[in-house]
């Protein structure tokens, strides 16, 4: 059996935490695996429209959302623009059953963080709301799947993006420490992470993780490795 205890990695939980989901099971599926990761139920907001939650959101502020695409009201990707658009740095994890590529991208690019199918089991998705938590990117190994084959056919899905040198055949636009530092991000470390393996402040890497995103034309860590990884910059 998995052990999805929480651990002493897991000790300071960023919260509230915002689940958007309409079906009630789903919530409570989510609700138990939060609290074995350490939640407690006051840490948690649960609406179940895009209405409903941006009326928890005008009351207080949020430390990470974990978003539905379908809703009663409209397309999550729009709820994950509005999130971006006030905190650029907000994790946004995607739990969905839409599978199509261009949902996946078009969410992605809206901001989120993370996309994960909801016929993964508990373990699955625990381990990626965990990923999630530590700054990662985790992406289903379907979705992820269907996304590098469309990048390498070819596939325009990610067209309205703007070009980078690479896709000029030049050479990669970050620099060598910035490279060292979206490697680091793709391995799940945060920024307090980056900075104490690196030796430098929280605010310099910050710096760097805005650089990268500035360079790669992207708005989010999914984005950015994502894009470094389809030119060949990293592996």
């Amino acid at each position: 059996m998995t052990n999805t205890a929480p651990n002493a990695d897991d000790s300071l939980l960023p919260a509230p935490m915002l689940i958007v989901e309409d079906d009630l099971l789903m919530q409570a599926r989510l609700r138990d695996l939060l609290m074995v990761l350490g939640y407690t139920p006051e840490a948690l907001l649960f609406a179940g429209s895009i209405a409903q939650a941006k009326a928890l959101l005008a009351d207080q502020p949020i430390a990470m959302a974990l978003v539905d695409v379908g809703l009663p009201d409209g397309n999550g990707v729009d709820l994950i623009r509005v999130l971006h658009q006030r905190d650029a740095t907000l994790p946004i994890l995607v739990i969905s059953t839409w599978n199509t590529e261009q949902v996946v991208v078009t969410a992605l690019q809206a901001g989120a963080t993370g996309y994960l199918l909801k016929e993964r089991d508990d373990a699955e998705i625990s381990l990626s709301i965990r990923s999630a938590l530590r700054g990662g990117a985790p992406i289903d190994p379907f979705v992820a799947k269907r996304i590098l084959e469309l990048i390498g056919t070819g596939g325009t899905l990610l067209a309205n993006q703007a070009p980078t040198a690479s896709r000029e055949g030049g050479a990669s636009p970050l620099s060598g420490r910035e490279i060292e530092i979206l490697s680091l991000v793709s391995k799940g470390l945060t920024n307090r992470e980056i900075a104490d393996v690196l030796s430098l402040s929280k605010l310099t890497v910050g710096c760097h993780i805005r650089n990268i995103y500035k360079k790669l034309a992207v708005n989010s860590r999914t984005q950015a490795i994502f894009e470094a990884r389809s030119n060949g910059w990293l592996p």
